[in-house]
């Protein structure tokens, strides 16, 4: 990277083919449904429908349609064109317009009946080192024939009743985990929802969080991530104890522990199986580079490596980014039983809705839609200004917003319109109403769900 130019002061661009790590979404298809499928489905029975969309056509949504255009000029402003696979008459899609894509049905089909050597090898990996190399990039086939799926063992923290499960390292899993640990000790179902006092104590719990993730969450296989020190109680009683209730905190510094555009769904089924699952291409259409014939755009997900020889996610060889991506499930703390498969989706933001909608329901009494249409916050690091940087959604009272500044945050307020993206998308579906004290007790042989789902973004809940 140095021998092309690229430090630390001075990284790739974000839609630079060097971005592009080996794709894994489609070899983390075929084995979920090889190591927690039922067997009665096959991955070509559970591609047919999105084949069927693809090559039938579908109307795109009003969110959708908003990001298509949104990221087809960032695109087109650094010189990049997407290609008639996303661009019909060379123009993104608007709201209700039917757009078909074969080039993805095939792809689609391809993998059904071939499985994962349908992408990582012959004509859909030729096309995709093919269009990397063209525009800078180093991918061989090899590095793609090469790539496995890592079976993980996610991670958990107990909050009161509840145990919240995350994805462990690379994944920022653990930046809620931290969060809840530290919010743990202050006494949270006293304080008005959204008051000063909440949001306040919210944040800075935020910033604690995200300073210890940024700093030590990198590919395990390559680095030692101190992750029993970061989760403990104690640790998280000595980062509480940094809260200033009158005082914003300016610092971005770590702690030391001990040992020192993205699609999200959610599925619950009848036998009470459920599915927290995430997609991403990071940035929009990703890097935007488009495999000849493929119907798909590379992801830039490489972008999250650091560029500083002496950090733990520092670039380099068969090693994986930083990775905001992070389905959720909450369970019982004392008995594992599943109370909730949810995620917020939108990169840094993603362990800061997680910990809101859990919090509106647990400590709030909110049921799952309510969870999500609570206005948020959203508080990330700017390292240009060296400042941390808080957004309110529109819904937060003028008056609390005017209370941050005083304590010393530098707030954006009201966000609104499709800026309010930034808080996020989430899906919920949660089995019984545990977040409701009055509720009677759960009855396993009647399962009820409920669910909700974001008005940020273009998702619905439906029964099946």
């Amino acid at each position: 990277m140095q021998s092309r130019g690229y430090t630390k002061g001075s990284p790739t661009p974000p839609f630079h083919a060097l971005n592009i790590t080996v794709p894994g979404a489609a070899a983390c298809w075929c084995d979920t449904i090889q190591l927690f499928g039922s067997k009665k489905l096959s991955l070509a029975d559970i591609l047919e429908p999105a084949c069927d969309l693809a090559s039938g056509g579908f109307p795109v949504a009003e969110v959708t349609a908003y990001a298509w255009a949104k990221w087809t000029k960032a695109m087109r402003e650094v010189g990049r064109e997407l290609g008639g696979d996303f661009l019909p008459n060379n123009q993104p899609p608007k709201h209700g317009q039917v757009v078909t894509n074969p080039g993805l049905a095939q792809t689609f089909q391809e993998i059904s009946h071939q499985g994962k050597d349908g992408f990582y090898a012959g004509r859909i990996a030729e096309a995709i080192v093919e269009v990397i190399r063209e525009n800078g990039g180093v991918m061989s086939l090899e590095d793609l024939r090469s790539h496995t799926s890592t079976e993980i063992t996610p991670i958990f923290t107990d909050y009161k009743t509840v145990r919240l499960w995350e994805v462990p390292p690379n994944g920022q899993g653990m930046a809620a985990l931290i969060a809840l640990n530290i919010l743990e000790n202050f006494p949270i179902k006293g304080m008005n929802h959204n008051s000063a006092d909440y949001l306040h104590l919210l944040v800075e719990a935020f910033k604690l969080s995200l300073a210890d993730t940024t700093h030590f969450n990198a590919d395990p296989a390559h680095v030692n991530v101190p992750l029993e020190g970061l989760l403990a109680k104690d640790y998280s009683q000595q980062r509480a104890q940094l809260i200033q209730m009158d005082r914003a905190r300016a610092s971005k510094e770590p702690g030391i522990p001990r040992g020192s555009e993205t699609v999200y769904f959610s599925v619950v089924d009848g036998e009470g199986n459920a599915c927290s699952f995430v997609n991403s291409n990071y940035m929009g259409f990703g890097t935007g580079l488009v495999p000849k014939c493929c119907g798909f755009s590379l992801h830039n997900r490489g972008a999250h490596f650091s560029m500083d020889a002496n950090h733990a996610n520092c670039i380099g060889p068969e090693k994986r980014p930083y990775q905001t991506i992070i389905p959720a499930l909450l369970t019982e703390a004392s008995s594992n039983r599943l109370l909730c498969s949810f995620g917020v989706m939108g990169a840094f933001m993603q362990p800061q809705g997680h910990v809101q909608v859990l919090l509106n329901m647990l400590e709030f009494g909110m049921n799952p839609q309510q969870a999500l249409d609570a206005p948020r916050v959203f508080v990330q690091y700017d390292a240009a200004s060296q400042q941390w940087q808080l957004s309110l959604e529109t819904g937060v009272e003028e008056r609390v917003a005017e209370e941050l500044r005083r304590r010393g945050h530098a707030v954006h307020w009201p966000v609104a319109g499709h800026d309010r993206a930034q808080f996020g998308r989430g899906q919920v579906i949660s089995i019984g109403a545990w977040w409701d004290p009055a509720s009677p007790p759960s009855d396993p042989t009647h399962r009820v769900l409920w669910a909700g789902s974001d008005p940020r973004a273009d998702g619905c809940a439906v029964g099946y």
